[in-house]
């Protein structure tokens, strides 16, 4: 499946569209090409500021968003790339706490895909290629890198010396590459999960990780010890627990009382913890406990979650927005909208489950709307039972909706999510 993105600079999209014409020869694994590209390009990543690499299936996004806005808060200037793109494929690259300017992202797209010309790279390793020669360019205090599948195999793993890696939720997931029989891996499927998020594990680097099954830890810990990675697990070196007064978090250095999270779910004190955790298990940069507290406080994070504000596509109704598409993401709303009825507009790629979303939210759901996720295949309504009906798009879908008073979920797919954030005028910065 290819990660298409749009733009109406014409010089953006011109370089835009020569990215839409990669394609990746099936079952194409290693580090190869992206090392081969980077090296044509000068090896920007061995000249990155301090580094904090995340993994994981869910919540690496917001462990990203946290790290940012803490480091911020301290007064740093942050490089960040992340993925996917909602609305503009702008936001993969945040330069120095800006996204990367039109003009900018143009040449900068013209100079790698020149450089890679006959390497075919993939999509995404143009990306990761583009953002770390920006960030090699321009000064910045720090670096945050969200993995963008996996780990082991993933473009970003050609960090050789971050300041500390991540690994946030794990979950089962992108199952057809994570899951693809290889030998010499796991054979349960959480298990081979964590192998390949562990693959971010780095000589020197402490490894922060949250807690998990038996299955996960054990390949956790000899991903660790085999690359020589000191170990920061929740519940052994770090510890945090959620009261009405805040979030309490404590590890080595002492405890902390910090504010709980403005992002809305019941995962998010885990994953503003980890952040915490990866700034405590690392010596290149000090962090103040104001500047861990404001970073919980201010960080955003759209599609996650995401209370949409009054605007052309909501009107005044309670409207929520989820990119969410795994069983771990399902139960994370079900949690959230436990004990409430919502009308749930869903829209998935036709290689996701259509139960992981309807599944946990249960008996919340008042009715169900299957809208088309634009510019890909996607499940039609008769896979989500036999009340659920069919709209065109999500104006079309809203406005066929009872005037009851009950929020309205949005939910099923990050390409979607962008979608509806274009329409409603909030467009992420």
């Amino acid at each position: 499946m290819r990660d298409f993105a749009r733009s109406e600079n014409a010089k953006v999209q011109a370089q835009l569209d020569r990215l839409g014409r990669l394609s990746v020869p099936d079952g194409r694994l290693g580090l190869e090409t992206i090392r081969a590209l980077l090296e044509r390009l000068g090896n920007p990543h061995h000249k990155l500021p301090p580094t904090f690499h995340v993994a994981g299936t869910n919540g690496k996004g917001s462990t990203c968003a946290f790290l940012r806005a803490m480091l911020e808060a301290e007064g740093y200037k942050v490089h960040m790339t992340t993925s996917p793109h909602l609305v503009r494929y702008n936001e993969r690259i945040r330069v120095a706490g800006e996204l990367i300017s039109d003009d900018r992202l143009a040449e900068l797209l013209a100079e790698v895909l020149d450089a890679g010309e006959d390497l075919n790279p993939s999509f995404f390793e143009v990306t990761i290629a583009a953002a770390f020669t920006e960030f090699a360019r321009v000064p910045a205090d720090v670096c945050v890198v969200e993995v963008g599948l996996g780990g082991r195999f993933d473009a970003t793993n050609v960090l050789e010396k971050p300041a500390a890696c991540g690994i946030a939720a794990l979950g089962i997931d992108h199952e057809r590459f994570l899951l693809a029989p290889e030998e010499g891996t796991p054979d349960v499927p959480i298990a081979r999960i964590a192998f390949e998020k562990a693959g971010i594990a780095k000589p020197g680097s402490s490894l922060v990780t949250l807690s998990y099954s038996d299955e996960a830890t054990h390949e956790i810990e000899a991903a660790a010890a085999r690359n020589g990675a000191p170990l920061a697990m929740r519940g052994r070196e770090w510890s945090m627990s959620e009261s009405g007064t805040g979030l309490h978090y404590s590890d080595r250095h002492g405890e902390l009382v910090l504010p709980l999270p403005s992002l809305p779910g019941p995962h998010q004190p885990e994953n503003a913890a980890l952040a915490v955790a990866m700034l405590r298990h690392q010596d290149y940069i000090s962090i103040s406990r104001d500047a861990l507290a404001e970073g919980i406080r201010t960080a955003t994070w759209p599609a996650r979650l995401q209370r949409l504000a009054p605007g052309p596509l909501t009107g005044d109704r309670e409207i929520w927005l989820d990119g969410g598409h795994n069983p771990s993401a399902g139960a994370i709303l079900g949690k959230h909208f436990a004990g409430q009825r919502l009308h749930l507009v869903v829209g998935m790629l036709d290689a996701k489950d259509p139960t992981a979303i309807t599944g946990p939210l249960g008996d919340a759901i008042s009715s169900v709307t299957v809208v088309p996720v634009p510019g890909h295949d996607w499940h039609p309504a008769c896979t989500f039972g036999d009340e659920a009906r069919e709209a065109q798009d999500v104006p079309t879908a809203l406005a066929a909706l009872p005037d009851d008073g009950l929020p309205v979920l949005i939910a099923g797919s990050l390409y979607l999510a962008g979608e509806v954030l274009r329409l409603n005028d909030e467009l992420p910065d």
